[in-house]
C-alpha cells in the first residue's frame, strides 16, 4: 500500500513537472500545513510555508534530482525543517531585539551603586595628571566640544583628543582594576 502511495505521489510529483500545475496536490497540501501548524508557525504564515515547500519540489525539478519516492513524505519533512527555521529565526529577532533595547536604554545604576561608582571615578580623577583631569573635566562634566575645550585651554586639537583618549583609558583600568565596572 505505501509502495502504491509513493507511486501515485511520483506521478503527481512527475506530471506537475510537465503540465506546470502545482506540485502538491490538495491533501499533500492540508499534510504541509498541518505539520507547519503543529512547529508552532502561527496560521498566519502558513501560506508562505506552502508556497516554499513547493518551491523547494519546483527547484527539486529544475534542478534534474530524481523525485521523492514520496512526495507527501518529503514535503512534511521540508515542512518540519521550516517549522524549525521559523522559530531559529524568531528567536535571532528576540535577542536583537532585547540587544537593541538595551542600547536605547542605558542602565541605571542603584543608588549604592551610584555613590560607589562616583567615589571610584573622583578618585581615578584625583590620580590623574592636571592636564588631563581638567580636560575631562570640561568634555564630560561641563559638556564642551573638543573644539571648544581647544580654544579655551589654547592648545591644540589633537592635543585635546590625546589627553581624552590616555585620560579615560587610565579611568577605566582604574575603575576595573578597583573592580566598580
Amino acid at each position: 500500500m505505501l509502495r502504491g502511495g509513493a507511486r501515485r505521489d511520483q506521478g503527481a510529483y512527475a506530471g506537475a513537472e510537465r503540465a506546470g500545475d502545482d506540485p502538491l496536490d490538495a491533501a499533500q497540501e492540508r499534510r504541509v500545513r498541518a505539520v507547519l501548524a503543529l512547529g508552532g508557525v502561527p496560521q498566519s504564515d502558513l501560506p508562505d510555508g506552502v508556497q516554499q515547500v513547493r518551491l523547494r519540489l519546483l527547484e527539486r525539478t529544475a534542478s534534474g534530482r530524481e523525485a521523492p519516492r514520496d512526495v507527501s513524505a518529503w514535503a512534511a519533512v521540508v515542512a518540519s525543517n521550516l517549522a524549525m527555521d521559523w522559530h531559529r529565526a524568531k528567536r535571532r529577532r528576540e535577542r536583537l531585539g532585547e540587544r537593541l533595547a538595551a542600547l536605547r536604554e542605558p542602565a541605571h545604576p542603584s543608588g549604592e551603586e551610584a555613590s560607589v561608582l562616583s567615589l571610584a571615578v573622583a578618585r581615578g580623577l584625583d590620580e590623574l595628571p592636571a592636564a588631563q583631569r581638567q580636560v575631562v573635566v570640561l568634555r564630560f562634566f561641563a559638556d564642551l566640544p573638543v573644539r571648544g575645550i581647544a580654544e579655551e585651554l589654547g592648545i591644540p586639537e589633537g592635543t585635546v583628543k590625546s589627553r581624552l583618549h590616555t585620560a579615560v583609558r587610565a579611568l577605566r583600568e582604574r575603575l576595573h582594576d578597583d573592580e566598580v565596572v
